[in-house]
């Protein structure tokens, strides 16, 4: 499960990094690109991919701080559980 939840965070990061680079180059912010800088789509289509590349970031961050219950061994006591001396 831990290699979902990094490979998420890493997309993530990865389509919001592209999407960012898109969208600077259709703004004719970042040269370089004789296709991309100065078209108005790639503004559009830059934007898209980097909320969706936050939507991942966010979905693996969260799945990471949710511990389930079923992780703790079974027939071991929970540690707030008083413990017999036998």
């Amino acid at each position: 499960m831990a290699a979902r939840r990094w490979a998420l965070v890493i997309i993530g990061l990865l389509l919001l990094s592209f999407g960012a680079v898109f969208a600077l180059q259709g703004d004719n912010v970042i040269g370089g690109s004789a296709v991309m800088s100065g078209n108005s789509t790639y503004i559009y289509v830059g934007g898209v991919l980097a909320v969706i590349g936050l939507v991942l970031i966010i979905a693996g961050v969260l799945s990471r701080s949710r511990a389930s219950p079923s992780s703790t061994r079974e027939g071991a006591a929970p540690p707030d559980a008083p413990r017999s001396s036998i």
